[in-house]
């Protein structure tokens, strides 16, 4: 069996992976500096579910002595750690920039001086590819689609930092590419869309389906930017979560490489759908109001994910309607714990 890290390891993915690990036999290093709300939560879901091969330490990827220490005798990182809110990063970029790209450089050192082949495995996103105002698409009654009949958005796509968070995150995402390729530190780059599941605290700045998710069923409003119309793809956590270990076994082979990994397709939905399914579930009227167009939204981001599917052997298997009524669930019974 093996020994990771996990930084950002009490957070919503990062818990859920280092869950994964231990159950897998595995033991895990748990590096956080308990940051979000919720996560205290999740450090002692993770002592009480496997305090004998999970080790909890707290700390700061601002730090690289810190991690250092933290990575004796792992076998990988799994690098999760991050400040992760467009809106935040526009009110405070040098914090974003100190956490996102200075916190990922030192987790590279730590790799790099190590002296062995020790993986690298990065948490990046579909805001490095922008707004994609360069590719077509038209409105429908419910939704954007695109208009030039793609399936999606493929690693090729130019890359388009248009905020201090997509900036910050994009650069980490090519430092890590090119440790990879330079300093033969095998590394693997997921650009994730829109994640959610179970562990996930949603607000309003970041993780829109958990925080629609907990109004719907406080009856509260949702503030909705834009039209409401913009389209992602979702996926669940539990699927990610296999992406990154499968990301860690085939390291080696695909070092140095950046690949989506999204719901693609299958799973895309709008914010006006995702509030239509909410209604007819919990059968209530969803109370919505609208606010202008946020910094960088995309009308419409979907995943191409056919490179997930050659190079890691991995596709969802949690489509929308289970997810949804998973998070539902789980939301209820945690209910006091959103703001």
């Amino acid at each position: 069996m093996s020994q990771f890290l996990v930084t950002g390891g009490v957070g919503f993915i990062g818990s859920n992976l280092a869950m994964h690990l231990a159950c897998q036999g595995h033991t895990v290093r748990v590096f956080d500096n308990f940051s979000r709300p919720g996560v205290e939560e999740n450090a002692r879901w993770l002592e009480e579910s496997h305090g004998n091969q999970v080790e909890i330490i707290k700390g700061d990827v601002r730090t690289i002595e810190s991690i250092i220490d933290a990575s004796e005798g792992c076998d990988a990182i799994f690098h999760l750690a991050g400040q992760v809110a467009v809106t935040t990063s526009i009110q405070s970029p040098h914090a974003d920039f100190e956490c996102n790209l200075m916190g990922t450089v030192n987790v590279l050192e730590t790799a790099r001086r190590s002296g062995r082949k020790m993986p690298v495995i990065y948490a990046s996103t579909n805001k490095v590819y922008g707004d994609l105002a360069h590719i077509p698409c038209r409105e429908e009654p419910f939704r954007y689609v695109f208009s030039d009949g793609r399936l999606g958005v493929n690693e090729s796509a130019p890359l388009e930092f248009q905020t201090p968070y997509a900036c910050s995150k994009g650069a980490g995402d090519q430092y890590v590419m090119t440790y990879g390729r330079v300093y033969d530190v095998p590394t693997v780059v997921l650009r994730m869309s829109c994640i959610y599941g179970d562990r996930q605290f949603g607000t309003e700045d970041q993780g829109w389906v958990a925080h629609f998710v907990a109004k719907a069923l406080r009856k509260e409003a949702i503030v909705i930017y834009g039209d409401g119309k913009q389209v992602r793809d979702i996926l669940f956590v539990t699927d990610v979560v296999r992406a990154y270990e499968k990301a860690f076994e085939r390291a080696d082979l695909i070092s140095g490489t950046a690949i989506n990994v999204g719901g693609g397709p299958a799973n895309s939905v709008s914010l006006l759908e995702l509030l239509l399914m909410l209604e007819k579930r919990l059968e209530i009227q969803v109370k919505r109001r609208f606010a202008p167009w946020r910094q960088e939204d995309q009308k419409i981001f979907i995943s191409n994910i056919e490179q997930a599917r050659e190079r890691l052997g991995w596709y969802p298997v949690i489509d929308v309607q289970e997810g949804l009524a998973r998070m539902i669930e789980y939301t209820q019974d945690h209910i006091d714990w959103f703001v």
